[in-house]
């Protein structure tokens, strides 16, 4: 898979499916499913590494991960987070982006619009694609104040397809769109030239993004309410877990 292929699967009314990835064993699954895009999330800062938001994921964490993911590999495009902090300035995101791909990435995904247009824009001119965030933006959490639909006036919906436009113009080369309100997302899709890949944004977007840890419900202290679980790998683990304390206690 690769970027151009994205594109090609938008004009082809085909949807991607993409999740995350933190690990070797998982990505290698992943991808043995025929999956299109593993990303490489700072989600990884909750459901990994037990951080209360992504704001404490550096770029250290990223490339560690995103090379054990690299290793699992061989068909699935790989999108790794520029984590917080990374791509404050042109120069950094170009440098930061330079380090994920040696670690293993295809690809590197940035939170922001219009504002972050002049970063997608060097990124890419540096000879890196981009995957574009926008709606609700875990990086900016302290400021949001919580994690919340977007798109519910005119005004911000506006807003938000300009911001689209703005990142599609500095030539990412898909966007993801979180808590975004269906009907806006919708239009948004409409909208842009490259594919959507929504989060708790409706049905409309030209893909879909999980966490995996929520799909297959290996973090079971929180799952986000548009999540559909589709196994309950905690218990299993605490299930594997309690038969061998029993078998052990009892020498068997």
């Amino acid at each position: 898979m690769t970027p151009a292929d994205c594109t090609a699967m938008k004009r082809r009314g085909e949807k991607l499916a993409v999740l995350t990835a933190y690990d070797y064993p998982t990505a290698r699954l992943l991808d043995e499913t025929g999956l299109d895009v593993l990303l490489v999330g700072d989600s990884l800062g909750m459901v990994v590494l037990g951080f209360p938001d992504t704001t404490h994921v550096t770029l250290e964490h990223m490339l560690h991960h995103t090379a054990a993911v690299a290793r699992g590999v061989q068909r699935a495009l790989i999108v790794a987070d520029l984590p917080f902090a990374s791509y404050d300035t042109p120069e950094q995101a170009i440098t930061n982006a330079r380090r994920l791909l040696a670690a293993g990435a295809h690809a590197v995904k940035l939170e922001g619009g219009k504002s972050h247009a002049a970063r997608i824009a060097a990124i890419v001119a540096a000879g890196i694609p981009v995957m574009a965030h926008l709606g609700m933006l875990p990086q900016s959490i302290r400021e949001e104040g919580g994690y919340k639909l977007k798109g519910k006036t005119p005004e911000s919906a506006d807003a938000l397809q300009a911001d689209a436009l703005a990142i599609e113009n500095a030539g990412a080369f898909a966007v993801v769109l979180e808590l975004v309100k269906a009907d806006v997302a919708q239009r948004i899709s409409t909208a842009l030239q490259i594919p959507t890949i929504g989060i708790g944004s409706g049905p409309a977007c030209d893909g879909q993004v999980l966490v995996t840890h929520d799909l297959i419900g290996l973090f079971p202290w929180f799952t986000p309410k548009f999540a559909r679980q589709h196994a309950q790998v905690a218990a299993s683990i605490r299930t594997a877990a309690t038969t061998f304390i029993h078998e052990t206690k009892a020498g068997a």
